[in-house]
């Protein structure tokens, strides 16, 4: 049943947490120095919102790339129900035909869901789509009720269960997005919502899901943090007023560089579901970055049988290609550069036992083999390294012709020389050194 403790308190004047955000200076972390346990679900799962918020800093994308997309997010998942969800906008001819694209695929994974603003009207678009489920914009911070809908938290909290009954009356289930809850006021607004969204749920005999916004990247994985900051102390509330944690997602920002982290956090604490968009895209700084997460969950739960990892890199490799996503040289995971070394020292240590410098067998997981990137650093186990990676031979660090490749690299270097040394020129310097003993390429 219901707790009747949880009532609305609506005041004359929005509490915009001044002592926690001053706006004319950075944000505070206030501390309460109270900690709550963890809890973690039996089952977690992640979110796709790549199509709805990953599109809303970018050039739109097309329906066809948005079925690769989906495809390949279909791939990763396994069929394991990791990857349980992806969210679509519906506005648009070009939103309802990516939606019709990907819905002919029948795939049950990731299942298509849609989303909307708290508007009755909206709804017609689900229908028509044949979702079952929907998002709903539902703000939750005096920020966005008072200074933007204009309105009391009463009239707010009347609208949106009136949009969340109307959606129950046409059979989609209604997942209730709290906009900028980390400004909002937990006991005196989302909790008395949660609270009625539960006694909708058991009219209908339908529970209610909702999305934690961190709309703009306010949360706080530590504890001891006081709400409304506290990722620990939202999820702890929202299950203390009795919402299970398969109705509860998390949706971060990246704002101050704690959107992975914020998002794993809310698993620990009795979320089950973590929202991202592949490689971090997404509004201003972007969402938790779907790879990552998918790497986390291993972390936390163990390989899981059917997930392709190495579908990841084929992912990145399609963005980057047909979609004209930059991703940064060094971003994990996905990086050009991310398991590549330049240090001497580092080389030697990777031909000794690769575990030493790198994170885990990239070459088995992501179909990453390490390398090495040649510049002045690099030394002689480098360049044997990446001669090894590159032919069909074992040759030792101080062999003659390293040695001379190695002369060649320093003196580019002496002459001022900044750039790292491309493949093309190391394969020329190879041959040279090599002649007509040469191995094979690899």
């Amino acid at each position: 049943m219901t707790d009747k403790r949880f009532g609305l308190s609506d005041v004359d004047k929005p509490n915009l947490y001044r002592e926690a955000f001053p706006y004319s200076e950075f944000p505070r972390v206030v501390f309460d120095n109270e900690r709550v346990d963890y809890e973690i679900p039996e089952k977690i799962w992640i979110t796709d919102t790549t199509f709805r918020d990953g599109q809303q800093a970018r050039p739109p994308y097309t329906p066809e790339q948005i079925l690769r997309v989906y495809d390949l997010l279909h791939e990763i998942d396994g069929g394991t129900g990791l990857i349980r969800q992806c969210e679509f906008f519906l506005y648009s001819d070009r939103d309802r035909k990516a939606v019709e694209l990907c819905q002919a695929r029948g795939y049950e994974f990731p299942e298509i869901t849609g989303w909307i603003r708290a508007v009755a009207s909206d709804f017609k678009l689900v229908s028509q789509m044949g979702l079952r489920e929907t998002g709903i914009l539902t703000s939750a911070s005096d920020y966005h009720i008072f200074l933007k809908l204009r309105k009391t938290r009463a009239q707010a909290l009347a609208g949106y269960l009136d949009v969340v009954k109307a959606a129950l009356d046409s059979g989609v289930i209604p997942r209730c997005h709290f906009e900028d809850i980390t400004r909002a006021d937990f006991e005196g607004f989302v909790l008395p919502f949660a609270s009625e969204l539960l006694k909708v749920g058991e009219k209908y005999n339908q529970p209610v899901k909702i999305r934690l916004c961190d709309t703009l990247g306010f949360g706080i994985p530590w504890p001891g943090v006081a709400v409304p900051r506290s990722v620990p102390k939202l999820i702890h509330g929202l299950r203390q007023v009795g919402i299970q944690p398969e109705q509860l997602e998390w949706h971060g920002h990246n704002d101050f560089h704690k959107v992975e982290v914020n998002a794993a956090t809310a698993w620990l604490y009795g979320c089950c579901a973590a929202n991202g968009a592949i490689f971090g895209c997404g509004e201003r700084t972007g969402n938790p970055p779907l790879e990552a997460m998918v790497v986390e969950h291993a972390q936390l739960k163990g390989m899981t049988p059917g997930v392709n990892y190495a579908a990841i890199t084929e992912l990145a490799e399609y963005v980057r290609k047909d979609m004209g996503f930059e991703i940064a040289r060094n971003y994990p995971l996905v990086g050009r550069d991310f398991n590549v070394t330049r240090a001497g020292i580092h080389a030697d240590g990777l031909l000794k036992n690769e575990e030493i410098y790198n994170c885990f067998d990239t070459d088995k997981l992501l179909k990453r083999p390490i390398g090495v990137a040649i510049t002045d650093k690099t030394g002689a186990a480098g360049i044997k390294h990446w001669i090894e990676a590159h032919y069909e031979i074992q040759i030792a660090k101080h062999d003659p012709r390293v040695i001379k490749i190695k002369d060649r690299i320093d003196a580019e270097y002496a002459a001022s020389r900044v750039s790292s040394i491309s493949d093309d020129e190391m394969f020329g310097w190879v041959r040279d050194a090599f002649g007509a003993d040469a191995p094979p390429l690899k």
